[in-house]
Parts: structure tokens; sequence; C-alpha cells
């Protein structure tokens, strides 16, 4: 007889780690994706100590060619069939696109946005089978252009993009699908980026653990999108204030002054 899971990825770090306590204390299980096996496994025996289900450890780099074969190859050997989704993987690159490694920048869009596709495609009749849900991480750049992170702001765009249509389209089956769109959260993602967290970070910070618990009660909830953070709530309606051209140069300056 197989089991349902929560397959939740980027779970060694961040909010990918907080959202794995967060499903596991409303008892579900979870299986964790993550290139860091250490990582995973405190993390797996941290949740057992908590009274939760004994998670599933998949060590994968998601961004190898055959990773998505190898998670599902994972959860079949261990009889697992997914219930929820949850797309958190993902990292960005600070700079000028013309002046960043190029194979770096696809590599955000092989992580962010393929990666995101093929697993929702792949486990799409699952989640149907089973009334769960998706829940996709994208943040509040996707809400704007990206100057200085151009590449990352693009990919968050796609996902806030693909994941509305998604909601649309899984609707009348049962199944929930939401956006998480986190502004400025302190992790390890600006050192991967390669800047330094600025003011925009102390004024519009949340916590992981409370993205997380946002997230989680947003997509039980069914909710399109999620912005945690009243700071966060404001920016879509100021964005519907100002032309396009006032933003972008607004960006832009910021941006580019960031080191």
């Amino acid at each position: 007889m197989t089991e349902r899971v929560t397959l939740i990825t980027g779970a060694s770090a961040g909010i990918g780690t907080e959202l794995a306590r967060v499903f596991a204390a409303n008892r579900h299980r979870v299986a964790l994706v993550a290139r860091r096996e250490e990582r995973l496994t405190k993390l797996a025996e941290e949740i057992v100590a908590a009274g939760g289900t004994a998670p599933l450890v998949i060590a994968c780099d998601l961004q190898q060619p055959k990773a998505a074969e190898t998670v599902v190859a994972a959860l079949a050997e261990a009889n697992l069939e997914v219930q929820y989704l949850v797309n958190n993987a993902g990292y960005g690159l600070f700079g000028r696109a013309i002046e960043l490694d190029r194979e770096g920048q696809l590599g955000i869009v092989d992580l962010n946005n393929r990666m995101l596709i093929d697993l929702t495609l792949r486990f799409a009749d699952s989640v149907v089978k089973h009334q769960g849900g998706i829940l996709n991480v994208a943040s509040i750049a996707g809400f704007l252009p990206g100057p200085g992170m151009a590449v990352y702001y693009a990919s968050k765009a796609f996902v806030l993009s693909f994941t509305e249509a998604m909601h649309a389209e899984l609707a009348g089956k049962g199944v929930r699908v939401t956006a998480l769109c986190p502004g400025p959260v302190l992790t390890e993602f600006q050192e991967r980026a390669g800047f330094e967290p600025g003011f925009d970070s102390a004024i519009l910070n949340v916590s992981p653990a409370e993205v997380a618990r946002q997230g989680y009660e947003g997509l039980m909830a069914n909710k399109r999108t999620v912005l945690p953070g009243i700071g966060i709530k404001i920016v879509p309606v100021l964005l519907r204030m100002f032309p396009r051209w006032f933003i972008l140069s607004g960006v832009t300056k910021f941006q580019l002054r960031r080191r």
C-alpha cells in the first residue's frame, strides 16, 4: 500500500528547511530534496525527535540532467506518492547580466523554472489523485523588472505567472495551488547571489519560519498568492500607482548600488 508524502525541494536551508518543519508539524510525512545530504539527515532527525514521521531523504542536485528521474525512483522505492509538492529550490546571481557567468545564469533558469515545471507535470496526476496541492516559492521580485539581477527577477515572474495559471487550471479538481512571494529574507540566498543585505532586508524582512508558516496556511486556504509581511503586501498596490518606466528607473538605481 502506498503512502502519501509532501515533496519539498531545496530543503537543506532557509525557507525550505522551515517549510519542512511546518509540514511535518502538521502531520505530513515529508520527502526532503537537496544537494547536502548531511543537512537533510540532521533535519530528518530533528523532525523525528519532535514526534514527526521519519522523512525520506533524497540527496540530489536538481541541476543535473537526470535529477527528476532520481527523485521519482527514490519515491517509488519507498512506495510513496506525492500529495503535496513544494517547489522551493532556486538561486539568483547579482550583477549586470552581460558581465555575469553565462552558465551560472542559465542554471538559474534550469533550477528556478525548468525543474519546477518538470516536477509539477510529473506529479500533477498524483497530486490530483490525492486531492493535495502545489506550493511554488516565487518572490516579490516576480512583480518587478530587475536590473542587477535580471535573470533571477525574470525567473520569478515566470514562476508567478505559471503558478497563477495552474491555480486556474486545477481549480475544478480539488487541488490547491499557491505562489509564495516573500520579500528579502535573511538566508544563504544573499551570500550565494553575491551581495550584502541592505536596508530593504531590515525594513521588509520576515523570518524564514514566518514565511513558511504563512505559505503553508495560504496553501491550505487555496490562496492564489501569499505575500508575507505588511510591507510586502503594499508593493503590488504601489506598482499599480506608478508607470512601468518609473518603477524600472527606481529598481535600477537601488539594485546597482548594492554590494
